[in-house]
């Protein structure tokens, strides 16, 4: 390497899952005293490059140098060795631990005769919080913690390091603004150090404000590294988002205007989580929700069926006040929810598909004070026929299924009980391509035959194939409400990012 400001240089990094290249060919590399941005959409390839430099994943290919030297990352410990901290964007905290033991994990101070230090830890682990301003107390245990401040430890710890190499991904999405600008001089701090700094942010007023040059990533690739002061905030969301669509619009553009609304969310809000949500959807129509990780996409949902709680706002269901407290109340209602998590809140793994799909069934489902063993049988497997859900048999147990049948389990399992409002949460995530197509489908005949439809994808092409309507969420808030007519990548990634002006 001739260049000696030259601290991290990554060159022809590729990576593959099954059925997926997550990079393929990417170069990426950091000066000393530089913060260099990484952007790109959901599942452009940023976090498994991050990664695979903080040795997490191994490449398939490519080479990675610090400081002149190649090295192949074995994993975090020894990524750590070689001078690299990553804050990553899911806090990795052991909650039932002091926030000092957090910090320390793994390299806590130790006395003569070989046993933890424990007020030496502390001491550190004060010193380390107060250089982020921070006045947690290090012996407290991080249960305790709110979200904003287990990341602020998690801040502490990637600073306490004192590594050559710090990457954050997405530190600002739990911060509030003042903790967010201290962490900002943190930031220029180290860039004065001459460290260098690798920072992945969704917010373009971040990127602008901190990089000094920024890389996008598109489904796996490389688009391009900018100067931020030669790149405007248009440009930036061009490079994100590209000219190319993999799918073909549905032939019907035209904006819906079909009777008068029979769903209306009004002025849902939660204290941190959800400000002020206003939508409304008429029968036949699909609502889309479009968002980056964090924007809130999710607790909208989980506020509607009552999974969570809200401190203000009303449902209105054709002009009559709902209320879903809980889920199983919105079922009643007439509402259910497609989990994004499949496995581990919409299906019993370890259970036949025919109990699946026959569990919110039950109380149709009896004879006298008992379960009609014939009536479940007859009833899921009329649905499995329907879905044409694939498994060797209706009492194969729904672990063994593929990631497509087991959604159309969950499909199944609500879609027998002819409710009103059904939500969606990616419900094609992890699927294939013909599966996607088939649950795509199944959703479209819900809208077709008056049912109201929210379907809530980080994918836009999906999104914007399926939707009548898309609200895009921006931290908590729905920044817009477009009409299909009117929807494009660039508007929907821009007001996805805060920035509103295409």
């Amino acid at each position: 390497m001739s260049n000696p400001a030259l601290l991290l240089e990554v060159r022809g990094l590729s990576k593959s899952y099954p059925g997926v290249r997550a990079l393929d060919n990417v170069d990426f590399d950091v000066m000393r005293g530089e913060v260099h941005c990484l952007a790109g959409e959901n599942g452009a390839g940023k976090s498994t490059l991050i990664e695979i430099i903080g040795g997490s994943y191994q490449k398939d290919s490519g080479t990675i140098c610090i400081s002149g030297k190649e090295v192949t990352l074995k994993s975090p410990q020894h990524a750590q060795q070689c001078g690299i901290a990553v804050l990553h964007q899911e806090l990795p905290v052991l909650k039932h631990l002091s926030v000092a033991e957090n910090i320390f994990l793994g390299r806590q101070p130790r006395n003569k005769l070989g046993f933890v230090d424990y007020r030496e830890m502390n001491r550190q682990a004060e010193k380390w919080l107060e250089m982020i301003d921070s006045k947690i107390d290090p012996r407290a245990l991080m249960n305790g913690l709110s979200i904003s401040k287990q990341q602020l430890v998690s801040i502490a710890k990637a600073i306490s390091l004192q590594a050559e190499i710090i990457i954050f991904d997405e530190p600002s999405a739990v911060l509030t603004d003042q903790e967010l600008e201290r962490l900002f001089q943190i930031i220029s701090l180290f860039r004065s150090e001459g460290k260098g700094i690798v920072y992945i942010s969704h917010r373009l007023e971040e990127i602008f404000e901190i990089a000094d040059r920024v890389t996008v990533l598109r489904n796996g690739k490389l688009v391009g590294t900018e100067l931020t002061s030669t790149l405007t905030h248009e440009g930036l969301v061009k490079m994100i988002v590209g000219h190319q669509v993999s799918e073909e619009y549905i032939s019907n553009k035209e904006p819906l205007h079909g009777p008068q609304p029979s769903l209306v969310i009004s002025k849902l809000s939660r204290n941190g989580v959800l400000t002020d949500i206003n939508f409304e959807v008429s029968r036949g129509e699909i609502f889309g929700i479009y968002g980056l990780v964090g924007s809130g996409r999710t607790e909208v949902a989980r506020a509607i069926i009552g999974a969570d709680p809200i401190d203000s706002g009303n449902i209105f269901f054709d002009s009559k006040k709902i209320e879903n407290h809980t889920p199983w109340q919105a079922v009643r209602n007439g509402f259910c929810l497609i989990p994004e998590d499949r496995k581990s809140q919409g299906l019993f793994l370890e259970k036949p598909i025919i109990d699946n799909i026959a569990l919110p069934a039950l109380p149709q489902l009896t004879s006298g004070v008992l379960i009609d063993n014939k009536k479940m049988i007859d009833y899921s497997t009329e649905l499995i026929r329907k879905l044409k859900i694939t498994a060797s048999h209706p009492r194969q147990y729904v672990k063994f299924l593929s990631g497509g049948n087991q959604q159309k389990v969950i499909l199944a399992k609500w879609l027998g009980l002819k409710l009103k409002v059904y939500i969606f949460d990616e419900p094609t995530r992890g699927v294939d391509i013909g599966a996607k197509e088939e649950i795509r489908n199944l959703i479209r005949s819900i809208a077709q035959v008056d049912g109201i439809v929210i379907l809530i994808s980080s994918e836009i092409s999906e999104i914007m194939t399926m939707a009548d309507k898309i609200g895009v969420m921006h931290e908590g808030k729905m920044t817009a409400i477009i009409e299909r007519a009117q929807a494009t990548r660039e508007k929907l990634i821009s007001y996805s990012m805060g920035y509103k002006n295409l």
